[in-house]
């Protein structure tokens, strides 16, 4: 999972990239730490690129996202935020949720 640092690096990945998954965390987060590697492992089974941001270190992509609480997982195509799990993550809900994003990205249908 690749790490954004900055906000000017999330406004890069948000306008260059056409689909990706975020997710959130913050410190001293245990819900968070024990989602991550469950996350993490389906990046493998994806065409598009999932990345990771601690809300304390990056504060203005909690302010743009509207995040109030950690750890999110938000799924983005072309732009648009597509799907939002907060706090709780049903993990076949967000399986689901993802292989739609690659039909959304497959153009060929």
């Amino acid at each position: 999972m690749k790490e954004i640092t900055s906000f000017d690096e999330w406004q890069h990945v948000l306008n260059e990239t056409p689909q990706f998954l975020l997710f959130v965390k913050t410190n001293n987060c245990s819900v968070c730490e024990g989602l991550y590697p469950q996350v993490a492992a389906l990046e493998s089974n994806y065409p598009f690129d999932f990345y990771r941001v601690n809300a304390a270190e990056v504060p203005e992509m909690a302010g743009q996202l509207s995040l109030f609480t950690a750890p999110v997982v938000l799924l983005f195509n072309e732009q648009k935020e597509l799907t939002r799990f907060a706090r709780i993550v049903p993990m076949n809900d967000l399986k689901k949720r993802l292989d739609e994003l690659v039909q959304w990205g497959n153009t060929d249908a």
